[in-house]
């Protein structure tokens, strides 16, 4: 049980994020797609914690970007007040939460992929590492921009809350930039705590 603290944690914040994003969110259709993610990844961290415990880094990481995608699902991406905040202050054309949440696409599964390469892959840190994570991450970005082209074939104008795309024709090549910049980021900034982490995790198993 003391390896699953942090999941604890984790399944504590999400409920109370859930609750309170799918209390009366702007769209209840695209609330479920943009929650969706958080809803999976729950039970398969449940499931395979006790064969293969992340790092309290990369589960507290997991967790904000659960809350990042409850926000936005709750108000939609477009329409998140944190984000009218930031046009404002920073003189934007558009609200950027999308680009927050990309952002995060990025730097939270850079850190769970880096962590599964290095104690199950067998990969040595360097180059290699950090190239594969990148490229791990773009495969991740590619396939959520293609889930959206399928929500904008099935859903016509409906799906226009769940893109976000504000009118931007080139809204899916910043997203998958977003989401490189994020991955590039998270090994830059994170990688030495990422390793004290998981050694404090191995300490304790």
């Amino acid at each position: 049980m003391g390896r699953s603290k942090p999941l604890v944690g984790l399944t504590v914040a999400w409920l109370i994020g859930l609750v309170w994003s799918g209390w009366q969110p702007f769209d209840r259709a695209t609330w479920w797609m943009e929650v969706a993610p958080a809803l999976i990844a729950w039970p398969v961290l449940w499931w395979s914690d006790p064969r293969f415990a992340l790092s309290r880094l990369a589960l507290a990481l997991i967790a904000v970007h659960g809350l990042v995608l409850m926000l936005g699902g709750a108000y939609s991406y477009a329409r998140v007040p944190l984000g009218f905040l930031l046009e404002h202050w920073l003189g934007l054309a558009r609200n950027p939460y999308d680009r927050i949440g990309h952002l995060f696409q990025g730097a939270v599964p850079a850190i769970v992929f880096r962590e599964l390469l290095l104690r199950r892959g067998g990969i040595a840190r360097g180059a290699l590492l950090a190239g594969l994570v990148m490229a791990c991450c773009m495969a991740v970005s590619a396939c959520y921009e293609l889930a959206e082209f399928g929500a904008a074939m099935a859903l016509g104008q409906g799906a226009d809350a769940f893109l976000g795309t504000q009118g931007d024709p080139w809204d899916t090549q910043w997203d998958m930039l977003m989401c490189l910049i994020g991955a590039g980021m998270s090994l830059a900034c994170l990688s030495r705590c990422h390793d004290r982490s998981m050694k404090e995790g191995e300490n304790h198993a």
